[in-house]
């Protein structure tokens, strides 16, 4: 089943949560939607430093929620919301070819319709109420943003079991999240080496462990009784912001509010759809408007927002077929080289627009950013043109409103060179791991390690395997390009002898 939690109009980019508490401010989080992945596996949690095991990850399952495909409880939670307030719908929850359990059509729904309908009063958000007040009331109290504050809340009603009034839904969330969240850093290191959405994974994983540890370090060890760690733990912060990853939600019509909209987490993404969730005010209700029709049975689709089939693993656990996103990048890492005699001139300037030597810029089939050619440029440029370094740095940083085209011609052949050798020698890390992805790993020995193994392998391989896609494409465009200026210059230097033999 795939379950929704989407960014929606930019791309996910994850709050900072290893700042300390004391710091926080009640700020809203990146705009996001979440859904689940559609793909089945039993995910083990991950270790931060990669020195837990598997079968002891596996010993420490989260007691709550179910298997990712279970019908059952869905059904459960579709009866619970019908019972809450949730008006009658044109879709009902049901097994899927994309997604596992998804949303499917009843009737015929026409496009531009408006579908869900989910009141308020169904939805978790940093003011829900809790059924331990005082825990709410302190976290309130030390100022704890909205997504650990839904985390932590996520967690005590779901301790709760049954004597919560959200236990319908909880019962329907998975107990291991589709997120890169629960890989183990070993495993990361393995499947990902080629692809900068590892580093990305990476912090990811420091910001959830950091949240959790300043947590505990101000607020949990200092009222045990209503957080005991046998509770909210790092495996229990692990699950709960996994949940939030795919599934939360920011609603800009409820003055940007992010939330937890459950019925809404049950519909799968399509890059062919660009529909999102919104409060509606006439129906005062959480819905989004069809951009397509839809016969009886067939599923409903939502967009996850424009995202890569990196963004999409990291946060859902799941990678497109290749060539089926067409907001699919990969990023390119483009680093100063450090014997360059200009070198600190360069990183003063990259700094002063809050640049690093090693800088990423997305690639995608159609082209690459201005941002990334002003940063060759720079990278490139010689000590003659270092009047032209702060102009060039301000090009390269996205944080630039106004953006110029500045071309460089003396220095352009050797910067499209230098992105063409970054490019080159990041497609031979994607090639030597897709031609050793066929060897199994000798350290995994039960069937349940073996199906896990088998799993992360395949979706790094359609990972990279799309990645490179797009490294290839911009390889070829550099190539002509380089092909076409260095045929060009030939033949005028051809003219000019010509001229020179003329008038000798």
């Amino acid at each position: 089943m795939a379950e929704v939690s989407r960014i929606f109009h930019s791309s996910l980019l994850l709050p900072n949560f290893s700042q300390s508490l004391s710091s926080y401010r009640r700020t809203p989080a990146s705009p996001t939607i979440s859904r689940k992945t559609h793909i089945r596996c039993s995910i083990s949690a991950a270790s931060n430093n990669g020195g837990t095991r598997v079968a002891e990850a596996i010993r420490k399952t989260i007691p709550w929620g179910c298997d990712i495909d279970s019908l059952e409880n869905a059904s459960a939670l579709q009866q619970w919301l019908s019972e809450s307030g949730l008006p009658p719908q044109k879709m009902a929850i049901d097994r899927v070819e994309i997604g596992e359990r998804g949303l499917v059509a009843l009737k015929n729904i026409r496009k531009g319709e408006k579908l869900l309908f989910v009141p308020p009063s169904l939805v978790i958000t940093a003011d829900s109420e809790w059924s331990r007040p005082e825990a709410g009331e302190i976290l309130k109290r030390n100022f704890v943003p909205d997504w650990p504050l839904i985390a932590t809340y996520l967690i005590s009603e779901a301790s709760l079991m049954q004597s919560s009034r959200w236990s319908s839904y909880i019962s329907a969330l998975p107990r291991q999240p589709y997120s890169l969240l629960y890989w183990t850093r070993s495993e990361l290191d393995m499947y990902l080496v080629a692809s900068q959405i590892r580093e990305r994974a990476i912090e990811r994983i420091t910001d959830v462990t950091g949240t959790y540890n300043d947590l505990k370090l101000r607020i949990f060890s200092k009222y045990p009784h209503l957080f005991p760690e046998e509770v909210f733990n790092m495996e229990t912060f692990r699950w709960s912001f996994g949940i939030l990853f795919s599934r939360l939600v920011r609603l800009p019509s409820m003055e940007g509010r992010v939330a937890l909209v459950p019925w809404a987490d049950m519909l799968n993404h399509s890059s062919e759809v660009e529909t999102f969730l919104d409060y509606d005010k006439s129906s005062q209700g959480i819905v989004f408007t069809t951009d397509r029709s839809y016969q009886p049975g067939e599923q409903v689709f939502i967009s996850y927002g424009k995202k890569s089939n990196g963004e999409l693993l990291l946060s859902y656990g799941f990678v497109p077929k290749e060539g089926t996103n067409p907001t699919d990048s990969v990023d390119l890492l483009l680093s100063l080289d450090k014997s360059d005699e200009c070198y600190k001139d360069k990183l003063e300037a990259l700094q002063k627009y809050g640049l690093s030597p090693s800088q990423r810029f997305p690639l995608q089939i159609t082209g690459w950013p201005l941002e990334l050619m002003a940063y060759a440029y720079l990278a490139v440029s010689p000590p003659s043109m270092n009047r032209h370094f702060e102009e060039m740095a301000a090009a390269a940083s996205t944080k630039t409103t106004t953006k110029k085209d500045n071309r460089y011609p003396d220095i352009e052949e050797q910067a499209l060179q230098f992105i063409l050798d970054c490019c080159e020698s990041s497609i031979s890390k994607y090639t030597k791991f897709l031609e050793g992805s066929g060897s199994v790993d000798s350290d995994v020995t039960s069937p349940k390690q073996v199906n896990r193994k088998l799993l992360l392998k395949q979706l790094a391989i359609d990972l990279c395997t799309s990645e490179r896609r797009i490294l290839f494409r911009t390889q070829y465009i550099l190539r002509r390009r380089l092909r076409d200026m260095r045929t060009g210059e030939l033949r005028a230097l051809r003219i000019l002898d010509g001229f020179r033999k003329i008038f000798k």
